[in-house]
Formats: C-alpha cells, sequence, structure tokens
C-alpha cells in the first residue's frame, strides 16, 4: 500500500454527520468464545451476518485484488472459463513477471493479466510510473469482468460516444493528443484528482487504490473508496432521487434492499463526469450481494444508449481484509505531475515556435 499519511477513521464522522449511528456490528467481529468452543469451526456451517435493524450485514474493509480484465481477450475469444491447468499457467507466468527475478514495469489495471496471457521475456509499458516487481493480484479461472454480453465485451458504441472516449483517453494520455492540454481542464478527472468516477471499473491498480469500506446505518450506507477518499453517501429510506437537474461527479445514488442484495440506483451523472464515454446520460444500478464470509459479488449495470448500443454487466468479486484504510491524499501531492504535465506543454508549445521561426511558417 502507498504510504498515505493519515488513518480513515473519518469515515465515521462522515456518517456521524449524517444521523446518529446506533450501534452496529462489525462485519467480521469475533465471535464470543464460548460460542467458538461449543461449535467447531470446521463443522459450522456459515450464517449470513445481520445488523441490529435485520439487514444483511455487509460492513468492513473489502478489497478488489482481481487480476480478471474487464474485456475478454482476443486470444481468449469463446472462452467464458480457464481450466485449472490454464489457471496455473497463468500464475507461474505471473510470479515470474513480477515476482522479483525480472524488472518488469507496473501493470495497473487489465495488463497484469494481458501480461501473464502474453509472457514475455520481461513486461514493460511506457506509461508506467514504477517497477512491477512485487506485484500480486489474484488470478481466477474467469476471462473477463463482463458477464453481459456473453461475449464478455463492451457492446458497440454509438458514433457520439466513441468520440467521447476518444476525448477522454486523450486526458487521461491513454491515446495520442492532438494538442498540448491547454490547462488543468483539459486533463482527466483521474489526473486533476477530483474522482475516479463511479462505479469504478477495470482491473485493480497494481499494489494501491483498490480497497473499499462498507458502513452501514439504518438510513444509509456508505461507500467509501480508497482512491481519493471518495465517500458516497446513499440513502436506503425510500427518497426519491434528486431533480434532473442537480448534476454530481459520481452521480446521484438511491439503495433499497432486494432480500439479501443491496441494490443502488444511480443517476444524474455531471456531463463532465467520464465512464469509457459515457457521461450525464449514464445509468447505473449496483448489486452488493456477500456470498461467504469473506467475499461479496457486486455486479454494475450500465445503461447509455447514447454510448452504447445495449446495456451491458459486470461482476467485480470483493474479499475483505483486516488492513487499513489510509487517506489518499492525492491532491496535495499532486503538483509535481500537473506541472510537469503542463510545463511539458508549454514547452512543446515553444519549441514548435522555435522551429516555425526558423523555417518561416506560422504555427
Amino acid at each position: 500500500m502507498s504510504s498515505r499519511h493519515l488513518a480513515s477513521f473519518g469515515v465515521l464522522v462522515v456518517v456521524i454527520a449524517v444521523e446518529s449511528l446506533a450501534p452496529v456490528r462489525l462485519a467480521g467481529q469475533a465471535p464470543a468464545a464460548g460460542a467458538a468452543a461449543q461449535k467447531p469451526a470446521a463443522t459450522r456451517t456459515w450464517a449470513e451476518p445481520r445488523t441490529p435493524d435485520g439487514r444483511p450485514d455487509l460492513q468492513g474493509i473489502w478489497l478488489n485484488n482481481d487480476a480478471t480484465p474487464l474485456e475478454r481477450p482476443k486470444a481468449l475469444e469463446g472462452k467464458q472459463f480457464l481450466t485449472g491447468e490454464e489457471v496455473a499457467a497463468l500464475k507461474k507466468n505471473a510470479a515470474r513477471l513480477f515476482g522479483g527475478d525480472v524488472d518488469s514495469d507496473a501493470a495497473g489495471g487489465d495488463n497484469f493479466f494481458l501480461a501473464a496471457l502474453a509472457n514475455p521475456d520481461v513486461y514493460k509499458n511506457r506509461n508506467a510510473t514504477g517497477s512491477g516487481v512485487g506485484a500480486v493480484r489474484e488470478i481466477d479461472n474467469r476471462t473477463s469482468l463482463i458477464v453481459d454480453p456473453p461475449n464478455g465485451k463492451l457492446p458497440p458504441m454509438t458514433p457520439d460516444g466513441r468520440q467521447r472516449r476518444l476525448v477522454a483517453d486523450a486526458a487521461a494520455f491513454a491515446a495520442p493528443r492532438p494538442l498540448p492540454p491547454a490547462g488543468p481542464e483539459d486533463l482527466s478527472n483521474f489526473i486533476r484528482c477530483i474522482t475516479y468516477g463511479a462505479p469504478r471499473l477495470g482491473g485493480a491498480a497494481a499494489s494501491y487504490h483498490n480497497y473499499y469500506q462498507i458502513v452501514q446505518t439504518p438510513r444509509y450506507v456508505v461507500l467509501v473508496a480508497e482512491a481519493f477518499h471518495d465517500a458516497r453517501i446513499i440513502p436506503i429510506d425510500g427518497r426519491p432521487h434528486l431533480p434532473p437537474s442537480m448534476r454530481f461527479w459520481n452521480g446521484d445514488s438511491r439503495g433499497r434492499w432486494e432480500g439479501s442484495t443491496l441494490v443502488v440506483d444511480t443517476t444524474n451523472f455531471s456531463p463532465k463526469s467520464s465512464l469509457l464515454g459515457s457521461a450525464e446520460n449514464l445509468h447505473v444500478v449496483e448489486r452488493f450481494t456477500r456470498t461467504a464470509p469473506d467475499r461479496i459479488s457486486y455486479e454494475i449495470t450500465l445503461t447509455d444508449l447514447t454510448t452504447w448500443a445495449t446495456p451491458w454487466t459486470a461482476v467485480v468479486r470483493l474479499k475483505q481484509t483486516k488492513d487499513t484504510i489510509y487517506e489518499d491524499a492525492c491532491h496535495e501531492g499532486n503538483q509535481t505531475v500537473m506541472t510537469g504535465i503542463l510545463g511539458g506543454a508549454r514547452a512543446e508549445e515553444r519549441a514548435a515556435d522555435e522551429a516555425a521561426k526558423k523555417t518561416g511558417i506560422r504555427r
């Protein structure tokens, strides 16, 4: 985990500011010693934990350390699941590339899985900002986070969606820029340390930004992301969405319970939001279901017919951890990045001006 300086006890402060927090048993709290002695752990059957008000207890700190890529790679087309032998081979490749014997670059997002699949002598990425040595990601038998469409691919994009995706990728330096950025507004919300966006999709970062905390009260659920310390305060008391004129970076979320599943419906995204080319027309439905003592199935359905031809769904597997989330003071430490990017852009312009003077051709 990166060396952020302030522990995130602020999550509790946020919840208290919303309403008085009733005593809530945290997920993973140790049972009484007598109860454990009466029934050995090996023979216990798992019972879904509940909060004092009877709701499924999703609380705790959860880790998305899954290496599964968002879209199914071309080399695995038509293959929804890997065999045990294929999983073992990928793990072996990943251990060689990122285990310390090879000087590989950092492989964030889907790149970890794709590197293990391609198995080069050494993994290199010109956009990497550090070494990938020591990175540990969880490889399972899935070939894509996307489960619908069944081909594991994003649906076809509309022409407008493709254009927005190109602009978003350029702002994030994931694609060539036609012009140097004129100012911070030309850069992505991520680079500017505003927000990763909600929901956050794609593979987890190599060793950070992949922790989440869930806090519950009878009237609210709070979802806190390690990345930028985003806190989504979600009412679950049946109130309607805010008027369409009110727009937010991460949208306006409303929650409800469907049996043991927490369903979060989010609309009212800002035109300045950006998720794979989608913005203000995005509609997200997230479903959180605890499937084991240390697992949550996190299902995300995204609908925006101005961006994609059909809705699509991805499933992320969250694993409970005893790790602590620390504050990610991204903005405070972002001066070097911003001055470097914008300073470099101005240097490019000066060089172009000098070249134009020598050739007599005005830019």
